[in-house]
């Protein structure tokens, strides 16, 4: 915010120092109105994109709905903003790939923040365990495991629910929360690796889908 500010206060000095400039050398501004008025609808229309950004850089100034370090995604994009300036926005992807965002894309369109009211985002994950294990017991394994992960919060605290009976296997799913939005889908994969783990240890089977056919014969007359 500083800098934007600091951005700001140097064109309005740029500006002004401009107009007595133009006073010290005797020009009088009312003669170069009709001058101006030309120069101004040329190029106004050459700069409307760019006014465009500027007025939506200072609508993110002073509404702040996207702050420096906040998670978002715009589009199929997502990533955590690293600078919010005057005419446009860096978003630093998972990739370690500085994006520049003009500020209306930020303004005029959907964006998706993620850490807007707090930094937590759910996470859910499906499981599926084979018929024969006990319901109540897999859905305390699988609590028990996401209890145990660091970057899984106590408090919403992690739930499993039975959502189905499929046709190879009785079906679960995991949510959890976590604080590190941005990392979600690593802390995903180090849930399902966990899960896999406790299953095969307690004996029980991660199924795979199956058919059982079987071949009949007529008898002979």
């Amino acid at each position: 915010m500083g800098t934007t500010i600091s951005r700001i206060i140097h064109y309005l000095i740029l500006l002004i120092g401009f107009l007595v400039g133009l006073g010290v050398f005797g020009i009088e501004l009312s003669k170069l109105t009709v001058v101006f008025g030309a120069l101004g609808v040329g190029i106004g229309f050459g700069l409307q994109s760019v006014v465009n950004n500027i007025v939506s850089g200072l609508i993110l100034l002073f509404t702040r709905p996207i702050n420096v370090d906040d998670t978002i995604e715009v589009g199929n994009i997502m990533g955590e903003i690293k600078q919010i300036g005057i005419r446009s926005s860096i978003l630093r992807t998972r990739q370690g790939a500085d994006i520049i965002i003009p500020n209306a894309d930020l303004t005029g369109g959907q964006v998706i923040n993620w850490t807007y009211s707090d930094k937590r985002r759910r996470i859910e994950l499906p499981v599926g365990v084979n018929y024969g294990s006990e319901p109540r017991k897999v859905i305390e394994m699988i609590t028990a495991v996401a209890s145990a992960h660091p970057r899984v919060l106590r408090y919403p605290p992690p739930q499993t629910f039975l959502t189905e009976f499929g046709d190879s296997s009785i079906n679960y799913e995991l949510r959890v929360w976590t604080d590190d939005a941005l990392n979600w889908y690593i802390i995903r994969s180090e849930l399902a690796v966990a899960i896999y783990d406790a299953i095969h240890a307690s004996g029980m089977v991660i199924p795979f889908p199956q058919r059982e056919v079987r071949l009949l014969k007529d008898n002979e007359a």
